[in-house]
């Protein structure tokens, strides 16, 4: 059974930074290509950045290029999101994804909240 946990979330301030983790378990997570969604409210669900399985090529929304950094620990079945310069428009519910490119995503995680607010 497919497990995805978020954490890391929380209240950042403009500017902040925040860094997520995703533990993932029930699968063979070294195999796999994995991403980063965000759902803001009242609004649908939105790819944010994504990794192949041995982390050798990552992908962003335009909306988070050179502020975030996904990458991945293969030994510790773990996913990260690395989020630098935050802003008000980043908060969101994160969800990490056992998945490749845009959602819907039949695997994800419950999710943590990021909120950006002075």
């Amino acid at each position: 059974q497919v497990q995805l946990v978020e954490s890391g979330g929380g209240l950042a301030q403009p500017g902040g930074s925040l860094r997520l983790s995703c533990a993932a378990s029930g699968f063979n997570f070294r195999n796999y290509a994995m991403s980063w969604a965000r759902q803001a409210p009242g609004k649908g669900l939105e790819w944010v950045s994504g990794i192949y399985s041995d982390g050798s090529v990552t992908y962003y929304a335009d909306s988070v290029k050179g502020r975030f950094t996904i990458s991945r620990d293969n030994a510790k079945n773990t996913l990260y999101l690395q989020m630098n310069s935050l802003k008000p428009e980043d908060t969101a519910l994160y969800y990490c994804a056992k998945a490749w490119g845009r959602p819907p995503y039949k695997e994800k995680g419950q999710g943590t909240q990021v909120t950006v607010s002075s």
